[in-house]
């Protein structure tokens, strides 16, 4: 399975994947993005994805680059942190 690098996510943009019914398909993420009202970057960086029935199995599959311990610092900064 071979991500499109040129994908832009955002901590903000992926937020809107985390309660998706994982493991899943192309077709089932594009599905979840439109019933939960995501914007529509989320559904254009979902369409990029390989065609295929493959499965994903959590986020990190379609964003390698994903790390939840470095949201926190993108989203407030070190200058900011409570």
């Amino acid at each position: 399975m071979e991500v499109d690098r040129n994908m832009l996510w955002t901590p903000e943009l992926i937020r809107y994947l985390e309660g998706a019914p994982w493991p899943a398909t192309k077709q089932e993420l594009i599905e979840y993005a439109k019933r939960i009202g995501a914007p529509p970057e989320v559904i254009q960086n979902l369409e990029e994805l390989e065609d295929s029935d493959e499965e994903y199995n959590g986020i990190e599959d379609i964003w390698p680059d994903y790390s939840p311990e470095d949201e926190d610092d993108y989203l407030y900064g070190e200058e900011d942190e409570y």
